[in-house]
């Protein structure tokens, strides 16, 4: 704890710091779990930003302070289902009154409030789990539906946005081209195949099919805490990657974790599967809160949202093994490389039921539960 105790005590004009402990499974970031003492303190969420993957931190910041602040003025006015509670973690103030310290080796900290009486899962339970992660990402839009995009700042330029990492590919396999296995050729054989349809999204952006709004930019299933008392949502957590983008990617990613029974750390990739069932329930959920501003063409393009985020992050993993592991972090030096191959049969699987999904889509773009 000594470690981390200089960046713990910025946070803490109150109470005497406890413990602080590693907290999560964040790929990018460093986070922590700051226990104080005192009847009257709260815990709170420190973290190490990565400033090797938000060169701008002070930006995320900016960003937080909007979106929580349009966000706490939205929620009084938004009647909330009986027995239900949502909660919108707070930007929480150095001694000196900044959003952040930065220590004497230069990193960047920052803390924010911690939901009580809250958890998250690596994978959908059941059906009724997965309609909560809908429901959660689907009222998470709808608060920002308000938000003007532009008075959010675009912490990472490029994000989600595939033919910029498939550039990004085709110049680390070029430096790279000894990095050669059967699990290795199978990854590449199987981006060459996909190329041609990388940039459906972007294009229909370009047209005004589809527009920015304000997305959560990571909402994968872990990052949406559910009550522990009644199983339901209560929040989104992870906040860094929020800015303005489509909403496609947000909803197409969260399809890609949830609709993984298996989850993205399985070794036995062979058998991973979409789960048509998840797909639904979660749909579900979602459509419950975002239905009033999805148009129809955020529906017509909400297939290649599932199938292309999934098979976006199967090209980042893979190219970070290429690299050698310099943006996520990695247990050992094959292990985006198994990352990799997990995304990539789910791609393969959701293309395999492309009929069946679209059949879903357009079943509950008529209302149907």
């Amino acid at each position: 704890m000594s470690h981390f105790l200089p960046a713990a005590q910025q946070f803490t004009p109150q109470g005497r710091v406890l413990e602080v402990r590693e907290y999560g499974q964040g790929n990018v970031n460093d986070t922590f779990l700051v226990t104080l003492a005192g009847a009257h303190t709260k815990n709170f969420i420190l973290q190490r930003l990565n400033t090797r993957v938000f060169p701008h931190p002070e930006l995320i910041m900016q960003n937080l302070r909007v979106f929580t602040a349009h966000l706490h003025g939205r929620l009084p006015r938004e009647p909330l289902p009986p027995g239900r509670r949502w909660e919108v973690p707070a930007v929480l103030l150095t001694l000196d009154g900044a959003d952040h310290w930065l220590d004497p080796g230069g990193s960047f900290w920052r803390a924010l409030s911690f939901i009580d009486h809250a958890q998250s899962y690596d994978t959908i339970q059941d059906l009724e789990h997965a309609r909560e992660v809908g429901y959660a990402l689907g009222l998470f839009h709808h608060l920002l539906s308000d938000l003007s995009p532009e008075r959010l700042a675009d912490t990472l330029p490029g994000f989600h946005i595939i033919t910029s990492y498939l550039r990004h590919y085709d110049g680390v396999n070029a430096q790279n081209p000894g990095k050669r296995s059967p699990e290795a050729d199978l990854c590449h054989r199987f981006i060459k195949e996909r190329r041609g349809g990388a940039g459906v999204l972007e294009e229909a952006k370009a047209q005004g099919k589809l527009p920015l709004r304000a997305i959560h930019g990571d909402p994968k299933v872990n990052n949406v805490l559910l009550d522990q008392a009644t199983g339901r949502a209560v929040g989104l957590v992870d906040l860094d990657t929020v800015k303005p983008g489509l909403v496609h990617y947000d909803l197409g990613d969260c399809l890609r974790s949830g609709g993984n029974p298996l989850g993205e750390e399985t070794d036995d990739w062979q058998k991973v599967r979409f789960a048509l069932d998840i797909c639904r329930a979660l749909l579900q959920g979602y459509l419950s809160r975002a239905r009033d501003f999805f148009t129809a063409a955020d529906y017509d393009y909400l297939y290649e949202a599932i199938r292309l985020l999934t098979w976006e992050l199967g090209l980042r993993f893979f190219t970070d093994y290429l690299a050698g592991n310099v943006y996520f972090k990695a247990k050992g030096p094959e292990h985006n490389l198994a990352r990799a191959l997990v995304q990539f049969q789910l791609a393969a699987s959701i293309e395999s039921q492309e009929g069946a999904i679209r059949g879903i889509i357009k079943e509950l773009s008529k209302g149907g539960r």
